[in-house]
C-alpha cells in the first residue's frame, strides 16, 4: 500500500477555501454546457423542455455566476485561481508552486475570466491543483452549491 504525504497548503494561499470550492462548481456546472442548436427555439422555458438552461450561450446563469465569482477577486486571488489551474492541468507540480504563482502574476493581462472560462475542463484543474496543494474542497462541495457571498449580477 502506497502511503502519499498530504503537503501544507501555502501559507499565502489568497483564495478561501469556501470561495474556491464555490468557482470550481460552477466551472463544472459551466463545463457541462453544450453548443447552441435549438433550431425550435419555444416561446418560453417549459415549451422548450428547459434544453436552453444547458446551452452555452452569453445569457446562461451557470457562465455569468462563474464570470462574476473571478471578476470579484482581488489581483492575488486571480493569480492564485490560475496558477492552481495550471497545477491541476499538469504544467507544474506542488513543488513548483511559487513558480506557477510568479509566473501567473507576471503574464496578467487582460481578462483573468475569460482565460480561465476559455479553460476546459476548468473545474476538474481546480479541484486536481487544490487536491495537489493538501487542499480539500470536499467539506464545501458536500454542501452543495454554497454561496461564498460574491456578488453574481455581474460586473
Amino acid at each position: 500500500m502506497v502511503v502519499r504525504d498530504t503537503p501544507e497548503p501555502p501559507a499565502d494561499f489568497a483564495v478561501d477555501h469556501e470561495t474556491l470550492a464555490y468557482i470550481a462548481l460552477k466551472a463544472k456546472a459551466f463545463d457541462a454546457l453544450v453548443a447552441s442548436d435549438d433550431p425550435d427555439d419555444a416561446s418560453d422555458s417549459a415549451d422548450d423542455g428547459f434544453v436552453d438552461a444547458l446551452e452555452d450561450e452569453a445569457d446562461n446563469p451557470a457562465r455569468q455566476e462563474l464570470r462574476a465569482a473571478i471578476v470579484s477577486l482581488d489581483a492575488d486571488a486571480k493569480a492564485t485561481l490560475v496558477a492552481l489551474a495550471w497545477l491541476g492541468r499538469g504544467d507544474y507540480e506542488a513543488e513548483e508552486w511559487e513558480d506557477a504563482l510568479a509566473t501567473a502574476r507576471e503574464r496578467a493581462q487582460g481578462s483573468t475570466a475569460r482565460y480561465l472560462l476559455g479553460m476546459p475542463l476548468l473545474g476538474d484543474y481546480l479541484e486536481d491543483g487544490a487536491d495537489k496543494l493538501g487542499i480539500s474542497l470536499t467539506l464545501e462541495e458536500s454542501a452543495g452549491l454554497i454561496d461564498p457571498d460574491i456578488d453574481t449580477r455581474g460586473g
